[in-house]
């Protein structure tokens, strides 16, 4: 502030919810907006937070019809110490037990009110209890039980519905919060003439807000529909003559592009014509002084959407979007791979293995083992040839049978029988190796010459 100016000595402080009320900063303190400070009351103190100081102040003064010289201005005592925060916030923790207690009482005494807030004050030594009722209440009694439990003064403070949405808080169909429960703290009345300004359908459930009553955002913008308004005719049943016997009437205005729109006087289902403000307004005075203008209106053209083929191919070049269908199918079915018998005829039809459509195998072809051994090379011929005669070998047949047991002629049913005639399992050593020892360390005295 330049040295030959005093600051304004008035500050706007802001307690729960809405309340706000002046003091004066008679002590010259130095704080900030949003900071907390221990104003005077009657019989003690209480802790608010700065909301407004410097020369906007003298504005809502003169919003409330006070003046600055008057005397009722309460006292700014200091600034908000730690221990005095700490005590805001205990009392704070305090107010929702004491209003589900102080609801049952008054529950226990049958009284037709709602009790929807409490305020402590900053020392503790005063409750406010804000409550909306119907009709008038006694709570004469209901004070001297509320006195008894909670030791205290207490105080019955009647809002309306409006200051109780702005207390409780909440979202609206907006998405945000409540616009009372933030930054509103004037409540105007509302009108339901806002809403047929704004062309907004009478429907009470889509105007009403949480509060019950008109919601208050439909005073926002009703000074700037109202300014747009005065541009369109007063008459708002407006008829406009034409040529050859055209009349046309008024349906439907659009404030903010400012367009008007009219149907066909006298038929149904016509189609409608859309004017600017000031062309309807310049068919109106022509109408009024007797001369009808002609209508030309302009043929719609019927747009026929060309017919667009769209191939699909993407970057590989593939253009069947089922073949990793089929892959799918071949896995989880992969018997129907196995197993190609010849003598099996096959159905004729595309084939499913991802071949040319239209092929097939053919029912007497050669099997896979076959194929195997035609695709060899002919320069390098098979070491080991398979020998598919079904004569015996002579190495087999000069082998000489066990001696002590005559072997008989008659076939052993059991394939897993061996030559003596037990079913001991077949041994699968290699015949190189000779037999096993029975004594492991057979061979270690073999090697070692006989001595351990």
């Amino acid at each position: 502030m330049p040295p030959h100016k005093k600051p304004f000595d008035i500050v706007e402080v802001r307690f729960k919810g809405t309340r706000k009320e002046f003091y004066r900063n008679s002590a010259n303190i130095e704080f900030y907006v949003n900071e907390y400070v221990v104003v005077e009351v009657d019989n003690g103190y209480d802790i608010g937070k700065v909301s407004l100081k410097g020369d906007l102040v003298k504005l809502q003064l003169k919003k409330y019809n006070r003046s600055e010289d008057s005397g009722d201005f309460r006292k700014i005592i200091r600034k908000a110490t730690d221990a005095d925060i700490a005590r805001l916030k205990e009392n704070q923790e305090l107010e929702v037990p004491t209003m589900y207690k102080a609801r049952s009482i008054a529950m226990e005494l049958g009284l037709s009110m709602k009790l929807s807030d409490v305020e402590y004050q900053g020392d503790r030594r005063k409750a406010v209890f804000y409550y909306t009722a119907e009709e008038r209440v006694d709570f004469r009694e209901l004070i001297k039980r509320l006195a008894d439990a909670f030791k205290v003064r207490i105080e019955m403070r009647q809002i309306g519905y409006r200051q109780e949405a702005g207390r409780l808080g909440g979202i609206g169909s907006c998405g945000r919060e409540l616009c009372c429960s933030t930054w509103l703290t004037d409540f105007k009345l509302v009108h339901t003439n806002a809403a047929r300004y704004q062309n907004l359908s009478l429907n009470q459930l889509k105007l009403s807000g949480q509060c019950g009553k008109m919601k208050c955002c439909l005073n926002f913008e009703l000074d700037s529909y109202l300014e747009a308004l005065r541009e369109f005719p007063e008459n708002n049943n407006l008829v406009l003559e034409f040529a050859e016997g055209k009349s046309y009437k008024v349906i439907k205005t659009d404030i903010l592009k400012r367009v008007m729109w009219f149907a066909p006087r006298g038929e149904m289902g016509g189609d409608w014509i859309s004017f600017p403000v000031s062309k309807a307004k310049e068919y109106a005075e022509m109408n009024s002084r007797g001369e009808k203008p002609e209508l030309v209106l302009y043929r719609k053209e019927s747009l026929k959407p060309e017919t667009v083929e769209l191939d699909f191919q993407n970057d590989m070049g593939l253009d069947s979007l089922t073949r990793l269908d089929e892959r799918e199918k071949s896995r989880r079915n992969p018997s129907k791979n196995k197993g190609n018998n010849p003598n099996k005829p096959r159905p004729k039809g595309p084939n499913t293995n991802g071949g040319n459509q239209g092929s097939f195998r053919p029912q007497n072809g050669p099997n896979n083992r076959e194929k195997r051994e035609q695709n060899q090379r002919p320069n390098q011929p098979n070491p080991n040839p398979i020998k598919r005669d079904s004569q015996p070998n002579p190495e087999q047949q000069n082998r000489p049978q066990n001696q002590n047991k005559p072997a008989s002629t008659e076939p052993n049913p059991n394939p897993q029988q061996n030559r003596d005639g037990g079913n001991r399992k077949p041994n699968f050593r290699n015949k190189n190796r000779g037999p096993r020892p029975n004594n492991p360390n057979q061979n270690r005295k073999e090697k070692d010459g006989g001595q351990e």
